[in-house]
């Protein structure tokens, strides 16, 4: 990454950190054991790519909001599906972000609780923050729903638990990773567009987008499980081979999953061309995607 790159996401996630800060409920808030594990696993720092990717979207045409406030929802989504992800009854992993998951950091029941409520939450924060702007609102919140629901994010998730020790096959393999992973980058972009009224063309472009970047981020994340080791990843390593889960590397092997990660860079970057704007930043990030160490 190189240094301009690296000071822009910088300024891009330093204000989505101090957006949690500000628009989470303290974690003095009665319950306060469920919003101290709210905002524990809100404020585990992470590499925060939704809300960035969606400012991105909302400065590439003059934006009639801030998206900050959608921008922390959508990272509230993402967070609840981590925590519950890392459940004993899913995934079982005890750590995340490179401390401890949010069931052993507090409890199982805490945790699932504070998935839950920061699922809603983040629909609270749509609602409330653009009320003066109803046609925005309903549009993201459409777009978030849509892509969290059980057609896509939780499709996703369920299909890779029904598919684990299965044979590999290549179209589930594409369900479950532009469902799983990818479905949720789309909206974070889809999502950030909406800020600059768009029409129905920019909004197919930048849909393209959001699929092949969730789909080189997925085959990364395969690549890293397999590669990788849980002090850079900031999480344990090796889960999907021990799971039997489908993967792009038993699918493709390694070299024909960064075959497929560069194909997918390359069609994101072509989407992003066709689509304009103030997209410098969009194009060098998703050029890094492919490049990401963790």
């Amino acid at each position: 990454m190189n240094q301009v790159l690296k000071e822009k996401l910088a300024t891009y996630q330093n204000r989505v950190e101090l957006g949690i800060d500000q628009l989470l409920p303290s974690a003095s808030t009665r319950p306060e054991r469920l919003h101290a594990a709210m905002r524990y696993s809100m404020e585990a720092g992470g590499k925060r790519i939704r809300p960035v990717l969606m400012i991105a979207a909302s400065e590439l045409f003059p934006a009639q909001a801030d998206p900050l406030a959608a921008a922390v929802a959508i990272e509230c989504l993402h967070t609840y599906t981590l925590i519950h992800d890392d459940l004993p009854s899913i995934d079982n992993s005890d750590l995340r972000r490179g401390r401890p998951s949010c069931h052993t950091q507090f409890d199982e029941a805490t945790a699932v609780l504070a998935g839950d409520s920061l699922l809603t939450y983040a629909f609270q924060l749509i609602a409330r923050h653009y009320v003066n702007e109803p046609a925005l609102a309903t549009c993201l919140i459409n777009d978030l729903a849509s892509a969290s629901g059980s057609q896509h994010l939780i499709g996703g998730q369920m299909e890779d638990i029904d598919n684990e020790g299965q044979p590999i096959d290549a179209d589930t393999l594409r369900f479950i990773h532009e469902n799983k992973t990818g479905a949720l980058l789309t909206a974070a972009l889809t999502m950030g567009l909406r800020f600059c009224k768009p029409t129905e063309q920019q909004l197919e472009q930048i849909e393209a987008v959001g699929y092949h970047i969730g789909l080189t981020f997925q085959i990364v994340d395969d690549i890293l499980d397999a590669t990788s080791n849980p002090q850079a990843l900031g999480k344990p390593v090796g889960n999907d081979n021990a799971a039997e889960k489908s993967t792009y590397i038993a699918l493709h092997g390694i070299e024909g999953a960064y075959t497929e990660a560069k194909m997918h860079t390359a069609e994101a970057l072509a989407a992003a061309q066709a689509l304009g704007g103030n997209n410098a930043f969009l194009l060098e990030l998703i050029s890094d995607l492919e490049h990401r160490i963790h």
